[in-house]
């Protein structure tokens, strides 16, 4: 008989995660840290009621590919060049030598025979930022739109391009059986195809969606359709992550008239169910009884390295573009937070082999420490007069953070209108029949 319990298995993670994260929320934490504790409760780490199956498992894949599909669309290719050299290098400092910490951490916990691109994959993890959480709180703050808060956005953005490269490299190179020098010719074969496609496409699909002179459901299902396919086709063909081929689809479609729309319908699927059971997969994965000391003694290491390389790299990056000593600490401390990003480098890890089984709980841990502890050292680092906005300028890239959730406000707006309306009909239908009576 054919079990339907997967239905109950889905109702039950997106109620939990959205449960805990009212309760992370209103401590004044992201919701996606909600998502992961429930994910660990609800899971064997805890209860034992969900776990682990090849539903779930696809499930999650599909919501990993539409969040680097995401994170792909609202990255802003041209701003990013005006950005300049200075985000660059603060992005090459906050890649290399988180990237060398990791690794060097690993290895001594992880000695096993031929376990280098495993020690290597931690360093790869460590190397992701999530400005998402650092974005949230600079706004709050009234700090996104300065020198410093520019440099956290233009840097992050540029970090996860750095990361992605790094990430296709080596699980490119996991696979023995093929030649280095031939991966690498996969690779530098899917970024040419990559450009050439992504100029071509992205001028048609830019004409096609301006010829409507509105919003139409079509721009989502067709920009869905190519994430799905150049993610298989980076998988498949050139054996590339296919998070790597969903997020060029972003880009591809980043910055097109219709980009705002197409991001704010897919934040719908993505809340609604892709991204709860993606986090809460990710916790349903971890085994924390199965933690001995060494591991809990790698847990802490990796947590202080994950901080300490990402505020010393960036700090480093941003002194060298002569940023102020004062200037390089919010810098470094804004790209502390791994957030999602880590979560899905640490997920494709595990579906690939290329890590450790026995790291894994330690890497949500580190996740979920650096995502709490992000806003609470920024609000440190920013502390001093309200009133002081010297070092405010404008930035593209910060107006355009806020555009998605302008739309989904000036929507919600629309319908809260319609539904007025609705019930001051409503009351006045019964207030006639009442007469008529």
């Amino acid at each position: 008989m054919e079990s339907y319990s997967y239905l109950f298995d889905v109702a039950l993670i997106l109620i939990t995660t959205k449960l805990f994260g009212i309760l992370t929320k209103k401590i004044d934490m992201p919701q996606v840290v909600g998502a992961l504790v429930a994910g660990l409760v609800m899971g064997p780490a805890i209860l034992g009621i969900v776990h682990e199956t090849a539903f779930m498992d696809q499930i999650a894949e599909i919501g990993v590919i539409v969040l680097m599909f995401t994170a792909g669309l609202e990255t802003d290719i041209g701003e990013l060049k005006r950005s300049g050299k200075a985000s660059f290098i603060i992005a090459l400092f906050g890649v290399l030598v988180p990237l060398a910490g990791g690794f060097v951490l690993s290895s001594f916990f992880n000695v096993h025979h031929e376990a280098f691109l495993q020690n290597m994959f931690i360093g790869v993890i460590l190397t992701a930022t999530s400005v998402s959480i650092t974005v949230e709180t600079l706004k709050e703050m009234g700090r996104l739109s300065t020198r410093s808060g520019n440099a956290i956005l233009g840097a992050a953005l540029i970090d996860d391009i750095l990361g992605i490269v790094a990430l296709t490299l080596i699980t490119g190179v996991a696979d023995s059986s093929v030649k280095l020098s031939t991966v690498l010719l996969k690779i530098v074969l899917f970024f040419a195809l990559s450009i050439f496609l992504g100029l071509f496409l992205h001028k048609r699909i830019d004409s096609w969606m301006s010829s409507y002179g509105r919003d139409k459901k079509r721009f989502a299902v067709i920009s869905f359709s190519l994430c799905l396919i150049y993610a298989y086709i980076a998988e498949a063909v050139f054996g590339v992550a296919d998070i790597t081929g969903a997020f060029i689809a972003g880009l591809i479609i980043s910055n097109t008239t219709r980009v705002t729309y197409v991001a704010s319908r897919f934040e719908i699927v993505s809340y609604m169910l892709l991204s709860p059971i993606f986090f809460a997969s990710i916790g349903i994965k971890v085994e924390l009884p199965a933690m001995s000391l060494s591991i809990v003694l790698f847990t802490v290491l990796l947590t202080i390295v994950a901080i300490l390389t990402k505020m010393v790299g960036c700090g480093l990056g941003a002194k060298a573009c002569k940023y102020t000593n004062e200037e390089c600490l919010r810098i470094g401390v804004g790209m502390v937070s791994r957030g999602e990003v880590a979560l899905i480098v640490a997920n494709k890890g595990i579906a690939t082999g290329l890590m450790n089984p026995t790291f894994f709980g330690p890497v949500v841990i580190m996740v979920v420490i650096t995502t709490i502890v992000t806003p609470v050292l920024l609000k440190l680092v920013y502390k001093g007069k309200k009133q002081d906005y010297k070092d405010l300028e404008y930035s593209e890239l910060a107006e355009q953070y806020q555009e998605v959730k302008d739309f989904d406000a000036a929507a919600q707006a629309l319908l809260d209108i319609h539904t007025k309306l609705r019930d001051q009909d409503k009351a006045k239908t019964e207030k006639d029949e009442a007469h008529h009576q």
